[in-house]
């Protein structure tokens, strides 16, 4: 890279384009990146190869966003990225643990290498926590930075992106992930003293940051898009210190000179009284999500002056149709806000609410759905088409209390025997007896030792049981050939699970294409797609599946595959379920009720599978739960009715069994101290968590005193190809035990084995067992000892 230009006097000063998505799908319709990246770390393609991949995928988007509309200079996003967005932006910066100094090139610089080791870990160090972003089903990686992390400008792969889209004529708009949003995110490196916060760096950060924006601006970029969600959750610092740190980090950015032209996001929410401070730091133009923010009010658009205001309308988390007269008529409302505080008015473009990487590509290839329902929704390309609709003023406004354009009253969608159960449910559905006694009727059934085994469901779906998947999918593969594949795998995994020593065994779920989508395809009320592939993180995309309607089953789901695994062996064997709260953070939910009366439906419908499952022999039965924090509201002030209703709609499918028989739950890749009470209150015989990853951090927010039941803090993080030692499970059961006894101690991965091979699993398996016999047959150290 050559030395960037003296500084000038001013940015560029040409307006936004009138529509423009924050952020795009960047896995490609046929998950193209997907398939790059697993064929290369399998070692099919080699880097050159893979390169080439990856620049075909960014032309090929770059081509689509401008025949949808978005040709003009910055009107596209550049929002790709090789595995996660935060990644990007503290690789950008330099922020790498002291661990992972070997992937570093000179000068500590980065590359794809860096960028997957730190991802998914290296034989010698685990990889970075990965949770939730916000209140989404996608994943980020979770930065680390300490007192000494050399800050740095280690990638300019953003401005690599922008000049790449020069030379396939299309001019992006450069998004990265903001300052101040990233240290939020970004947890103490190992080893930070006491007291360490990663806001300490940003001064630091943010001069960064202003490097980049200078190479971006040398490079021709008009504009560059820093996204700031945080700014629309409750923080720890507080409202007053967010203000001061906005000045810190975006005022000091916004006033250098030499950079791009600044267009603020503020995704997932309103940001409300914050509004004023971000319109003083001077960046040109901000977005505000107005699917989820009221419109701005006089006095906080007192200090407009001459900013852009770019008014999220399109809501881009959803697959639901826009209503364009109720945006266009917010749309004109806003518009007289803005000239009533003296702003320009005819300025303020039109976006979505958050990026489009959370819906699939478009619906163009979705040849299955009935036509009522695709009259109704709306992916990434339709999305755009609205952008492009409501900008163009081709939308006349309409009033926000006015019947829907598409009416939704086709088969499905009401079905009055659903509503009349859920209506005379009471509160003693969801109430079951004393844990003491349900504990002692469990230990005299299933007889398990200390720290039982276990693994949390799914195991390795190799090829062969895709392959018979998909046929019988086709129809080339009959019912019978289809049900003997499955029980020939469910075989293989039991007879494994015995040879390795496990307490408590699965079938290993060879039958399922995913957690979500089996049970949507099974139940009444679903739509699934064809091609509707969504990121989850790195290269996992899932399927999410169209709730549309009431939710009933029509007949069992699972029983007929469990019942065949317990009668291979005498060791119990779980029943898998995936939980209503899950069910419903996985899938595409109707917008027309509350969340509540759509999950306890989904409850009602589980709870008729839990009674067959327990009536058919079954003695332990798993109710999955992992995505209980990802729809926890991002404001504190919301948490109460979701907490309420989300724990309520989990007791309605598990509180009817009898107390012999004990109910598991699991969860995952979330904050999970924040939700500590709810997961409590689940009232779950055994709960696993994830724990691994985090390195057992979820263990500081658990009172044994008030948490009284099983816990199994994972200790195989299954989302990297590393295999654990015993001695590192080993050490990780001693921290657990100490915490919450031997007792009440499971031991299990962090996660399903669905996305491993059967080496690594036998092997981590065989380790997990191993260490679980190691410390079985330690002596305890009392306490204070």
């Amino acid at each position: 890279m050559t030395p960037h230009s003296a500084p000038v006097t001013s940015p560029p000063s040409a307006p936004l384009p009138p529509a423009l998505p924050l952020g795009y799908p960047r896995i490609g319709p046929d998950r193209e990146l997907k398939k790059a990246e697993e064929a290369l770390w399998a070692g099919r393609i080699d880097h050159a190869e893979f390169a080439r991949r990856t620049r075909a995928l960014r032309r090929a988007t770059r081509t689509r966003l401008a025949a949808l509309g978005l040709a003009a200079a910055a009107a596209a996003p550049e929002s790709f990225s090789l595995y996660d967005q935060v990644l990007d932006a503290a690789l950008a910066v330099g922020i790498v643990p002291d661990r992972f100094a070997a992937v570093l090139g000179p000068g500590g610089t980065v590359d794809d290498h860096a960028t997957f080791a730190l991802a998914r870990g290296t034989a010698e160090q685990p990889p970075l926590e990965m949770t939730k972003w916000f209140d989404t089903n996608y994943h980020y990686l979770v930065p680390e930075i300490g007192p000494e992390t050399d800050v740095h400008l280690a990638s300019t792969r953003v401005v690599e992106l922008f000049t790449e889209s020069l030379e396939d004529g299309a001019g992006t708009r450069p998004v990265l992930v903001g300052p101040l949003t990233l240290l939020l995110l970004a947890k103490p490196q190992d080893g930070a003293p006491a007291g360490f916060d990663p806001l300490d760096r940003l001064d630091d950060v943010v001069a960064v940051y202003a490097q980049l924006l200078a190479r971006l601006r040398e490079a021709g970029a008009p504009w560059v898009q820093l996204d700031e969600p945080a700014l629309a959750a409750d923080q720890r610092l507080g409202q007053t210190a967010l203000a001061a740190a906005l000045q810190r980090s975006l005022g000091r950015l916004a006033a250098g000179a030499d950079r791009p032209q600044l267009l603020v996001a503020t995704p997932y929410g309103g940001i409300g009284d914050l509004l004023p401070a971000l319109l003083t730091t001077g960046v040109e133009a901000v977005h505000l999500d107005l699917t989820r923010g009221e419109l701005p009010t006089a006095s906080q658009l007192a200090g407009l002056g001459a900013t852009q205001l770019v008014a999220g309308l399109v809501e881009g988390r959803s697959i639901w149709r826009t209503e364009l007269p109720t945006a266009a008529a917010r749309l004109a409302e806003l518009r007289a806000r803005v000239t009533a505080a003296g702003g320009d008015a005819e300025a303020v473009a039109v976006s979505t609410s958050v990026s489009l990487q959370h819906v699939p590509h478009t619906l163009e290839r979705e040849t299955s759905l009935p036509a009522e329902l695709v009259a109704t929704l709306a992916f990434a390309d339709e999305k755009i088409a609205e952008l492009v609709a409501l900008a163009g003023g081709h939308v006349e406004p309409g009033a926000a209390d006015g019947p829907r354009s598409v009416p939704r009253t086709f088969a499905g969608v009401h079905v009055e025997a659903v509503r009349e159960r859920a209506a005379a449910v009471t509160g003693a559905a969801t109430e079951r007896a004393d844990y003491a006694v349900r504990a002692a009727a469990q230990r005299r059934t299933l007889g398990l030792p200390d720290l039982p085994t276990t693994t949390i469901g799914s195991f390795p779906q190799v090829a062969e049981v895709r392959a018979a998947r998909a046929a019988h999918r086709r129809g080339v593969l009959d019912d019978a050939g289809y049900e003997q594949a499955m029980k020939d795998e469910i075989a293989r995994v039991i007879a494994l699970q015995e040879e390795l020593g496990l307490d408590v065994l699965v079938h290993g779920e060879p039958e399922r294409n995913d957690m979500v989508q089996y049970f949507a395809e099974h139940l009444e009320g679903f739509a699934t797609t064809e091609h509707g592939w969504v990121q989850s993180y790195g290269s996992r995309c899932t399927r999410p599946s169209i709730l549309f309607g009431d939710v009933h089953r029509p007949a069992p789901i699972t029983v007929d595959w469990a019942t065949y695994a317990q009668s291979l062996t005498p060791r119990p064997v779980k029943g898998m379920l995936t939980g209503p709260v899950t069910i419903l953070a996985w899938s595409f939910v109707r917008d027309d009720q509350p969340l509540g009366t759509t999950a306890a439906q989904v409850g009602l419908a589980l709870r008729d599978e839990v009674s067959d499952l327990e009536a058919a022999g079954i003695r332990i039965i798993q109710v999955d739960e992992p995505a209980l924090r990802e729809l926890l509201p991002l404001r504190t002030a919301d948490h109460p009715d979701y907490l309420d209703w989300s724990v309520r709609s989990f007791r309605l499918a598990t509180a009817g069994v009898r107390e012999a028989t004990q109910i598991h739950t699991h969860l995952c890749y979330s904050e999970f101290s924040v939700v500590v009470g709810a997961i409590d209150a689940l009232d779950a015989d055994v709960t696993s968590l994830e724990s691994a990853r985090s390195r057992g951090e979820i263990l500081e927010a658990i009172d044994p005193d008030a948490f009284p039941r099983g816990i199994g803090p994972g200790v195989w993080d299954i989302h990297s190809p590393r295999v654990p030692g015993v001695e590192e499970i080993a050490e990780q059961l001693r921290r657990a035990r100490a915490v919450v006894g031997p007792q009440r101690l499971w031991v299990n991965p962090d996660c399903g084995l669905k996305t491993r091979g059967y080496a690594e699993t036998e092997a981590s398996l065989r380790h997990l067992v191993q260490a679980a016999d190691q410390v079985r047959a330690e002596a305890v150290v009392p306490a204070g000892a």
